[in-house]
């Protein structure tokens, strides 16, 4: 044996003499529901907190911290989780809509944690249609899964996806639940910390909530937002969002009442769950205002009994890691994939760069290190998430992670000197499922500047380009656009700069999409002719949507 080696082994065991909480890493929980907006969360203090949906969740900012301004980058299932899976954005990863997947090899949190000498599972909604192999162990949903008699994909003997478990008569929050309760009493090694991903389908819709729940919240009336009524308020939006005058308010973002004739919960929830309304109810003999109060509170009971049962099941799962001590030595991670539209402007689901939907909920537990009801205001992506992870399992960030760590920030509440505080968002699925049109955008602690360049991969199917710019501090609920407003010109000005600046820090150059990138590039001054031209386009959409209503697919004209 040489001298050398020798005393570096020494050198290490007296390190480890002297601080044997150094090299004794956590356990990481990451836990992630879907669709699960900060607006459903006691903690976060909205209109809802005092129906009390979550306590369990709530305990996690109680004793650990409450992030108020983290944000997903593309607010849709699959980008957002490959961002955080991978730490990288949708435009770099590739996933930039639902059709995206990540291979085994790209699995990169996984495989990080991995060789740092984590034992590492994925269990429930997966989402990113290759197998999860770069986990140590895997028990998943197939696609978005069953809420009622759930599947779930394994490893065996058979090829993936072919190896299936099945679980009748449970609730795919249950059965989530009961899985990794299963494998950290059966799977885990004792002698390795863990990074399990524990994911529930729950609450995405149509929200399916276990049985046992059918009359909770059943007699309550559900607050409203104060813009479920006035969705379009004279100030809200741009022609992007209403039309040059008010003729595309029907056509753009689906709705809870009968605003949209495509697509709405007003003409959904009735036919999905006849069971939640009056057995005499009949549209025809009621105002549009009745129409959409009643489909707002079936909604939002029923989505709030989802987040009851995932609030439920983590109280079990919480009950067993105090009893086995592992609870304080894990850091526990609370999260959705994005936020999600709850009546607010009278949209429904996600996509927007709108608060409600671009805000996720992100509460982080972790005794030893992080203050009990702390709470910050800086500015988090889920870019960031997986650095951040990796940073408390000690483990330093690759160069291909675009992400930053805010480990620091959950220690010690303060931000870092080089801290951007600036969140980048971009939604690619122009006009997909819920009719929200292609746009871009940057999140600061005060303002939102969103750009709706409104096309599609082909830079086709053009809606009107506009420009929004919101005061949050002073316009929680983004009311008033102020893009046009004189007093914040150099407001306006200055971000558009640190748009295009952070377009360019992040690499979004239109690399793969030029016909995109050319109508974004078209309209970025929004001078007069641009303006001209989005009137134009206006009209151009509204004849070309009102003729699909009329005629159909697979139906001739």
């Amino acid at each position: 044996m040489s001298y050398k080696y020798f005393f570096s082994t020494w050198s290490l065991i007296l390190l480890f003499l002297a601080n044997p909480a150094k090299a004794k890493r956590p356990n990481v929980l990451f836990i992630m529901s879907d669709d699960h907006t900060a607006q459903a969360i006691g903690a976060y203090g909205s209109r809802l907190a005092k129906l009390n949906p979550t306590p369990t969740i709530d305990r996690l900012a109680k004793e650990g911290m409450l992030f108020e301004n983290a944000f997903c980058s593309n607010s849709i299932c699959a980008p957002s989780r490959a961002t955080i899976l991978t730490g990288q954005y949708a435009h770099t990863c590739g996933v930039h809509d639902l059709r995206g997947s990540i291979e085994s090899g790209r699995q990169y949190l996984a495989i990080e944690m991995k060789k740092a000498g984590y034992q590492t599972a994925m269990i429930g909604k997966w989402h990113l249609k290759k197998e999860p192999a770069d986990f140590d162990y895997y028990c998943v949903l197939p696609g978005q899964g069953k809420y009622h008699d759930p599947e779930f994909r394994i490893r065996g003997e058979k090829k993936w996806p072919k190896n299936l478990i099945k679980f009748e008569g449970s609730h795919s929050s249950d059965a989530v639940t009961d899985q990794t309760l299963r494998w950290l009493k059966e799977g885990r090694d004792d002698s390795r910390p863990f990074f399990l991903m524990h994911h529930y389908k729950a609450p995405h819709d149509y929200f399916e909530h276990a049985h046992r729940y059918n009359k909770y919240l059943a007699d309550v009336e559900i607050p409203q937002p104060e813009s479920l009524h006035k969705p379009h308020s004279p100030k809200f939006g741009s022609i992007a969002t209403r039309g040059y005058q008010d003729e595309l308010v029907r056509h753009i973002g689906t709705s809870i009442g009968n605003r949209n004739p495509r697509r709405s919960y007003a003409q959904d929830l009735p036919q999905k769950f006849p069971q939640d309304y009056p057995a005499d109810y009949d549209s025809s003999k009621l105002s549009d205002r009745q129409i959409k109060d009643m489909a707002y509170n079936v909604y939002l009971r029923k989505y709030l009994r989802c987040v009851k049962g995932v609030d439920d099941n983590l109280k079990r799962l919480f009950k067993y890691m105090d009893e086995t001590g592992i609870m304080d030595n894990t850091v526990i991670i609370y999260t959705g994939d994005q936020g999600f539209m709850l009546g607010e402007h009278d949209y429904q689901d996600k996509r927007w760069m709108y608060e409600e939907s671009m805000r996720m909920p992100f509460l982080i537990r972790y005794p030893a290190k992080i203050r009990a009801g702390s709470r910050t205001d800086a500015v988090v992506g889920n870019v960031d998430y997986a650095p951040t992870i990796l940073d408390f399992a000690g483990v330093k960030k690759p160069l291909y992670m675009q992400g930053h760590s805010f480990k620091s920030i959950c220690e010690t509440g303060n931000e870092p000197e080089n801290w951007t505080n600036e969140a980048y968002y971009r939604y690619w699925m122009h006009m997909a499922h819920h009719d929200n049109p292609g746009h871009v955008g940057i999140r600061t602690k005060q303002f939102k500047l969103i750009y709706y360049y409104g096309a599609d991969y082909q830079g086709i199917n053009q809606t009107p380009p506009a420009w929004e710019l919101y005061d949050m501090k002073r316009d929680p609920h983004e009311l008033k656009n102020l893009y046009d407003d004189p007093s914040y010109r150099d407001k306006m000005k200055d971000l558009k700069k640190r748009l295009a600046a952070l377009r360019k820090r992040v690499g979004d150059n239109g690399e793969g999409f030029p016909k995109t990138e050319k109508v974004v590039q078209e309209f970025w001054d929004y001078d007069t002719a641009d303006r001209e031209k989005a009137r134009n386009i206006s009209g151009e959409f509204l004849k070309r949507r009102l003729d699909e209503l009329q005629n159909p697919k697979g139906k001739k004209k």
